[in-house]
């Protein structure tokens, strides 16, 4: 080789190497943006657990990237001793049928709920408290002047004989449902003219006592279709289907006359026609009170209905719906798959679930009518974890995400009397977390009862947002008598009540939180038996306006923009103008 060729030859070689440290540089900070800093040193980032390298000798320039959506922490195994002696002692499973020792779903039914914001694919408030998380009853923002009551309307509802019981009115929890439907689906319902073509139509859908479904304009109370007569009178405000297709989804609290069972309905809001029943008499069952005051969820993805019941059964009915708009017809095919537990708490009280389920991601929080409250994996019909709610639970929770994405419910319970006392008995609220079922803090207040009328907590827990972040509200039935109630706010960091309201009643109607366009927020709150809804300051308690019914509220309200809509026992369904 000679001598130019030689020095080509280290020349190319020389070119070579400063080629690859380039390379080598470039790709160490690509991996420093996407990876972070190389270390054998690592420290835990966010609630899955991942890691992230930390660099012992160098700083790298700070490189911009956009914030992950936490990864939430997965839950752990169930654990049945963790809280104590009194702790659930055998599970059951039937799908389509047939007993199962164990379940798995398949790939087509993978329930995976995302955030509450997302439940709705149609503008309106579908279930009771509003989504999966059970965190409003509310929609849009109200333009206020005085923060005042209103103008009304009023709409005449009936009522029912029973098992010789007389239902009248809006009972608990009684809360309407409200619904903007697409012009195109507005045209195939046996709707008014008039309501077909109004633009910006608001439907006001409300289940009563009296066993009827209304159907109101939400702007002036006017019927905008024939109301349906379904035989049972409703407690449960029902849910309508959050992808906007024209069905409902309710079942009667009571038996309905001559004694007919209460079940699950499946209705078309095409034709008023019931395409589905289910759940009354059934065997699988550990009780035998077929009631449905829970307001069920609808897995949009898997087109799933999840509905939990006052026999001890939990439903998840694959509806394979099949809807063409287009022909305006609308069917369902269903196939049941229940879910059941034998509990000591529940053996020595109640089975029976008659609270609404939160759901977050493919996990349902449910309390029961014996003491346990559950969480539960819906894709394995896994019991993950128990809590210890003491008593007869009637209330339902609320769920919250902290910054890092992990979950957060704050629940109650109420006082059977007898149960532990005859007295008074105490009645916790409750932080608890979602992922390990432990308690984070409790406040307690101690509450009178009467047999069939019980203290504690019967309304949801409502949480504050934006100018009200960080307080819950909580209406306590029989505190400090037996003939008083008080809404009390409390810090959800620590539980310390920030202030309180007393009432001249108790209540069993759930706290709405609800803004206006200057960004204040207020609380509706209603009395029971004192038949009055006051309008409070959030953030203080004070009062801005009281409202007299005239006879006993139990209902919970919603309020869509400057309207609120609620109805009575004195068989009233009211729209009531924010101003």
């Amino acid at each position: 080789m000679n001598g130019k060729k030689t020095g080509k030859l280290i020349l190319g070689l020389l070119a070579l190497a400063a080629l690859a440290v380039c390379l080598g540089l470039l790709v160490y900070g690509v991996r420093q943006t996407i990876d972070g800093p190389a270390s054998a040193e690592a420290v835990p980032a966010g609630p899955a657990g991942a890691s992230i390298a930390v660099s012992a000798t160098m700083e790298p320039t700070p490189t911009a990237v956009p914030t992950p959506t936490p990864v939430p922490t997965p839950l752990p195994e169930f654990e049945p001793q963790r809280r104590g002696t009194r702790v659930i002692t055998d599970t059951a499973i039937m799908v389509h049928g047939e007993e199962q020792d164990s379940y798995q779903a398949d790939q087509a039914h993978t329930i995976d709920f995302g955030a509450p914001e997302d439940y709705a694919q149609v503008e309106g408030i579908v279930t009771f408290r509003g989504n999966n998380f059970r965190n409003s009853s509310v929609h849009g923002v109200a333009a206020l002047d005085a923060a005042a009551f209103g103008d009304h309307w009023r709409v005449r509802s009936g009522g029912l004989n029973s098992s010789g019981t007389y239902w009248g009115g809006s009972g608990w929890t009684g809360q309407p449902l409200a619904v903007k439907w697409p012009e195109s689906t507005k045209k195939i319902m046996d709707m008014e003219d008039w309501a077909k073509e109004k633009e910006d139509l608001v439907e006001v859908i409300y289940a009563t006592l009296g066993g009827e479904v209304h159907f109101l304009d939400l702007e002036t109370g006017d019927a905008t279709r024939d109301e349906l007569h379904l035989g049972f009178p409703f407690k449960g405000a029902g849910s309508l289907d959050p992808r906007g297709y024209p069905l409902m989804y309710l079942g009667g609290g009571v038996p309905g006359p001559g004694g007919q069972t209460p079940r699950i309905m499946v209705v078309s809001l095409i034709d008023g026609e019931v395409l589905y029943t289910t759940g009354n008499g059934d065997s699988f069952a550990p009780r035998g009170w077929t009631a449905w005051d829970s307001a069920p969820l609808v897995d949009a993805e898997t087109d799933q209905l999840i509905y939990p019941g006052e026999n001890g059964v939990l439903y998840i009915i694959d509806l394979n719906t099949q809807y063409d708009e287009a022909a305006g017809t609308i069917a369902v095919d269903p196939e049941v798959v229940k879910f059941t537990y034998t509990s000591e708490t529940a053996e020595k009280y109640l089975y029976g679930m008659e609270d609404s389920a939160i759901i977050w991601r493919d996990h349902i929080f449910i309390a029961d009518n014996g003491g346990d409250f559950l969480c539960i994996d819906l894709n394995t019909l896994q019991i993950e974890w128990r809590f210890d709610c003491l008593d007869d639970t009637n209330c339902t929770g609320v769920m919250e995400l902290d910054e890092t994405g992990h979950p957060y419910i704050y629940l109650s319970t109420s006082f059977h009397n007898g149960w532990r006392s005859y007295t008074t008995a105490e009645i916790p609220i409750w932080k608890i977390d979602g992922v390990t079922g432990e308690e984070v803090w409790h406040r307690s207040y101690e509450c009178h009862s009467l047999d069939d009328l019980s203290g504690g907590v019967q309304g949801s827990l409502s949480l504050g947002t934006g100018p009200l972040e960080g307080i819950l509200y909580v209406s306590v039935a029989r505190y400090p008598d037996l003939g008083n109630g008080r809404v009390v706010a409390l810090d959800t960091d620590t539980g310390e009540e920030l202030w309180y309201h007393k009432s001249s009643s108790y209540s069993w109607s759930t706290p709405v939180c609800f803004y206006d366009t200057d960004g204040n927020g207020y609380v509706l709150y209603t009395s029971a038996i004192s038949s009055k809804m006051y309008l409070l300051d959030g953030l203080t308690g004070e009062v801005y306006d009281t409202y007299d019914f005239g006879c006993t509220v139990e209902a919970t309200p919603i309020v869509w923009d400057n309207m609120l809509v609620i109805g009575t026992r004195d068989q009233e369904i009211y729209g009531i103008e924010l101003k």
